[in-house]
């Protein structure tokens, strides 16, 4: 064969590979456009049904199905501080279609709450989205004599360990929120746990313990109708539900802060491509009106962040309560 024709027929050999090429091309491009989600999305809480977890869930759950044309299906898996149903997403596959909603318990306060916890969230998880923050109150019985975080400093120091206070668990944020208060103010409380907040409260207003801190949607009723006195908020600013009281930090301890964070986290390994998507759509979401508002009447406000500040959040998260539980001694029960 000459030489000329070998040319010919090597020109058109790579035509027909160019041409079957351009063809694979033009198949795949459609495929790996393809929107998502294409089939319903799985969204585990980590607690049963009820309380903020559940409610921020269900909110978010249902708007992102009207925008997706998918049903975002709440699966609540309880147990374990939570550890049961983040440690599910952590072993799912990494495909976008299982969603955690996670808070700052599960994701910062549980790896050094709990001794052995059998993935790493920081490592397993990847965030998505941060998509609120809710503080607590710190709430006394009406007759007790204190108007201010200071008068229950100076009232602490007068009678060491005699001042009591209510927590909804030990290891949860109401009793760290504690914590975190002795430490801040060099004063001994004593620590009294119950398991949930509504036990907690009754004997608050019973007058058996003396104070707690409080998730607001449930303190506020009573707190309203003059059965509760409403010291001090643990956010950074203070509340639209509760004007005029003061936060921690502006009443007599600056510095202070403790607020639970929740937001939508994957499995690490996700697509990217997915975790951007599902993020812009977070962002629209929290911006509504109704989602405002929602979230307001569960104490909260939204909290939007990139993927990168959600995961430097929950390092800083676990960073200060590790020491908070470290330097009290603080266990799961």
């Amino acid at each position: 064969m000459s030489a000329s024709r070998m040319i010919k027929m090597s020109r058109i050999a790579m035509r027909a590979a160019m041409c079957v090429a351009l063809l694979a091309a033009a198949v795949a491009g459609p495929a790996q456009a393809q929107p998502f989600p294409t089939k319903p999305v799985k969204l585990v809480v980590p607690f049963a049904p009820g309380g903020g977890n559940d409610a921020f869930a269900r909110l978010l759950g249902q708007k992102l199905g009207e925008v997706w044309k998918q049903a975002v299906v709440i699966d609540n898996r309880a147990g374990a501080g939570g550890n049961i149903g983040t440690e599910f997403v952590t072993k799912s596959a990494p495909d976008g279609y299982t969603l955690l909603l996670g808070h700052t318990g599960t994701l910062s306060i549980n790896p050094t709450l709990y001794a052995k916890l059998s993935s790493d969230p920081q490592k397993n998880l990847l965030p998505v989205a941060s998509i609120a923050s809710a503080p607590l109150v710190l709430v006394v019985a009406a007759d007790m004599p204190v108007q201010t975080v200071k008068d229950i400093i100076v009232l602490a120091k007068a009678k060491p360990d005699e001042l009591t206070y209510a927590s909804s668990g030990s290891g949860t944020g109401s009793h760290l929120s504690g914590e975190l208060l002795q430490m801040m103010a060099g004063i001994k409380l004593s620590h009294i746990a119950y398991k949930g907040t509504s036990p907690a409260i009754t004997d608050v207003l019973a007058g058996h313990v003396k104070m707690m801190f409080s998730v607001i949607p449930t303190a506020l009723p009573h707190i309203r109708a003059g059965k509760l006195k409403a010291i001090a908020v643990t956010s950074a600013q203070p509340m639209a539900m509760l004007p005029n009281v003061p936060t921690v930090a502006a009443s007599g301890l600056p510095g202070f802060e403790s607020s639970l964070s929740y937001g939508i986290l994957v499995p690490t390994g996700t697509p990217g491509i997915i975790v951007k998507a599902m993020h812009a759509e977070i962002g629209k979401i929290l911006a509504l009106p109704d989602v405002k508002e929602r979230l307001a009447l569960e104490g909260a406000a939204p909290l939007i962040s990139s993927p990168p500040e959600y995961a430097a959040l929950i390092k800083a998260e676990a960073d200060k309560w590790a020491k908070v539980i470290v330097a009290s001694g603080a266990t799961a029960e």
